[in-house]
């Protein structure tokens, strides 16, 4: 006997807030009447932590002992034990998105080492001799408009030369240039574009490509110790070949949306940003210039 379950939400972004009820219904599929012991619907979120395999021997009690943080669960029986008839059956539900106690329900992300997570996962239980049925699905939870910081606009103005470079043990094997440029912000609402401009004003060697990175500061730990990794998000290209000198070049980026989330800081993560300038010279050298950034929801 061929069934499938499917889980339908009345949003087809699946994008809910806290204190709103998730909405939908399960359609099952099947050739033939079947009998069943009731429909379950379990709304689960998760925090899930992962140190890397380079900190695992520094921290290893800690990886043993925490990984992930249960942020809700809510098990909900929405149908009844009874039959359910050949042909397409809908059973609506209606649960509500709150926590109990103290718990916060962060924005979904998904990150390499920090995830934030919330599913939907329904159960129809059936007799001994029958496998029971089980579907699951990804929804994604947002801080509702006006909760939280509001991005501060505060344009950031930066010369880059060689004299300016860190972490650069011998500046004479780097040829001369110098670029200025602004971001618009060091602030930015998330559903909006990262933007400013540069230009290079002068530079003695050829340039290969000119580069705006996305990456993610991903710290997590606890009291027996904390991990802090950096890794990229997405990469553009902004130039290409031996630019004009002295012509104004945009700085434009769209966030994608489930790797980047509310700057967030709590007890046991914190998940910050920064976007990198990337400068690439016919010889392959780079120089890099990082600009922490702050992401809020509005």
């Amino acid at each position: 006997m061929a069934v499938s379950v499917d889980i339908r939400l009345n949003r087809p972004s699946r994008i809910y807030h806290e204190g709103e009820f998730v909405r939908g219904h399960i359609l099952v599929s099947t050739k033939s009447e079947f009998r069943h012991e009731g429909v379950t619907l379990t709304m689960d979120g998760n925090s899930t932590l992962q140190i890397s395999l380079k900190n695992a021997g520094l921290i290893e009690s800690f990886v043993n002992s925490s990984k992930t943080s249960s942020l809700l669960n809510h098990a909900t029986e929405i149908c009844k034990p009874g039959k359910i008839p050949a042909g397409q059956t809908q059973i609506p539900f209606d649960i509500p998105l709150t926590t109990k106690g103290n718990k916060v329900l962060y924005e979904t992300y998904h990150g390499l080492y920090i995830t934030v997570q919330y599913t939907l996962r329904c159960d129809i239980k059936r007799s001994l001799l029958a496998k029971d049925l089980v579907k699951a699905m990804e929804f994604i939870v947002e801080y509702r408009p006006g909760i939280g910081e509001k991005a501060i606009t505060q344009r950031v103005d930066f010369e880059i030369q060689p004299e300016t470079l860190k972490n650069v043990k011998d500046h004479t094997r780097i040829p001369k240039f110098y670029i200025r440029g602004h971001l618009d912000s060091s602030q930015w609402k998330i559903s909006n574009p990262l933007t400013g401009e540069l230009t290079v004003c002068e530079c003695e060697k050829g340039i290969s490509s000119i580069e705006l990175q996305l990456v993610r500061v991903e710290t997590s730990g606890s009291a027996e110790g904390f991990s802090r990794e950096v890794s990229e998000i997405q990469n553009i290209q902004i130039g290409d070949g031996d630019v004009c000198r002295g012509v104004s070049i945009p700085v434009f980026m769209v966030l994608p949306r489930l790797f980047t989330c509310p700057t967030t800081f709590t007890a046991n993560f914190k998940i910050e940003f920064e976007l990198n300038i990337v400068i690439i010279f016919n010889n392959n050298h780079l120089i890099m210039e990082t600009f922490p950034i702050k992401l809020t929801r509005h």
